[in-house]
């Protein structure tokens, strides 16, 4: 069994795929390609956005997002702790100071009820982490930037196709940020990243910043990086887009029939919870276990494969110990400690899911 079954999505989406890969091929414009605005433009009418920008991974449209914003040395952005270092990385790397507030610890995504506690006169953004697929309180969050004049990201990078009160993540605020790795909902065959946006200015700036600051060839109005998305990878995403949609729906169905089969199975098994208002797209359907690493080997040997997202929080990472002190942020901490990732992908068959189910209620005794 697979941890993310991509071998059996290529087999249904061979034809497309193969066929996207050679237009490109026969057409040789691999950077910028006519398949670049073609998806961008698909993308755009899924989440509702104005703009989308492909740009050359989640990493980099965090990153171009916060050049956009002009961010200064010294200016804080706040966001969780219970993330990818990616998050983080790319607020150091602009210039600024993360600012880690604790997550909610059913949900595992940022408490929006502790982020007004933690804005200074530094404060310049509020990046929100949409983790596992579920995107965090995104109203609450936007009305406390509206509030304090700032501007909210969010990091989307895992929630691709989640909706929110009737509307898609991605579309939530003034930047969504999204990823294209292989593993995520949506994704391609290597990296790949899309900034959501309805700010003409902001999208402008965006452009601009992925290819060297350009404004047009050679006249460089902006600091900028090499931050373009391949139109190879483009064609890939255009390839999977007419099945995406059944994906989703797949994806929603077994994250209800992992949340009944579990609750069966194993009394009392903590699960995470997704809110009333809002749906979850499995990027990872995760866990809560005492004992982890006891378990991952139990499952290792029934042969089910398994991931832990993340084992510690960014403030217990070495780069990242001065922004916190060790005790801050105890959800995250022991959230870190217990969270188990399980198979999860679109073409997950239900005897497989029954497999997974079975074998964890063994492990767990």
């Amino acid at each position: 069994m697979d941890f993310i079954d991509l071998k059996s999505q290529y087999a249904a989406l061979r034809d497309n795929i193969n066929a996207r890969i050679q237009a490109v091929l026969d057409h040789g414009q691999y950077i910028l390609g006519p398949e670049v605005k073609e998806m961008e433009a698909a993308l755009n009418a899924y989440t509702g956005a104005r703009h989308c920008i492909s740009v050359a991974s989640g990493t980099e449209a965090l990153l171009i997002c916060l050049m956009a914003l002009d961010l200064q040395p010294g200016d804080e952005v706040i966001t969780s702790p219970f993330t990818f270092a990616a998050t983080a990385e790319m607020i150091v790397l602009a210039g600024g100071v993360p600012v880690f507030v604790d997550i909610e610890p059913d949900t595992a995504n940022i408490d929006a009820t502790l982020i007004e506690a933690a804005i200074t006169a530094r404060t310049k953004a509020i990046m929100p982490v949409s983790l596992y697929g579920q995107v965090a309180d995104m109203d609450a969050i936007n009305a406390i930037a509206g509030q304090h004049g700032l501007t909210v990201i969010e990091d989307a990078a895992q929630s691709f196709g989640a909706s929110y009160k009737g509307k898609k993540s991605c579309n939530l605020s003034t930047f969504g940020c999204t990823s294209f790795f292989p593993s995520k909902p949506l994704g391609c065959y290597g990296d790949g990243g899309a900034i959501f946006t309805n700010d003409d200015q902001l999208a402008q700036a965006c452009r601009e910043i992925r290819t060297h600051g350009q404004s047009q060839r050679y006249l460089h109005t902006r600091i900028g990086v090499g931050g373009r998305m391949d139109t190879l990878q483009c064609a890939v995403v255009l390839g999977k887009l007419d099945r995406f949609e059944w994906e989703v729906s797949r994806r929603l169905a077994l994250g209800e029939a992992y949340r009944a089969k579990l609750h069966a199975a194993i009394p009392g098994l903590q699960l995470l919870a997704v809110r009333d208002d809002r749906d979850c797209v499995w990027a990872q359907y995760t866990v809560f276990v005492d004992d982890r690493e006891a378990v991952q080997g139990k499952l290792k040997a029934a042969g089910i494969p398994t991931a832990v997202h993340y084992p510690r929080p960014l403030h217990h990472q070495p780069a990242y110990a001065r922004y916190g002190r060790p005790e801050d942020c105890p959800n995250s901490i022991d959230t870190a400690r217990r969270v188990l990732s399980l198979p999860m992908s679109a073409d997950l068959t239900d005897a497989q899911q029954d497999q997974v189910v079975g074998a964890l209620a063994q492990a767990l005794g």
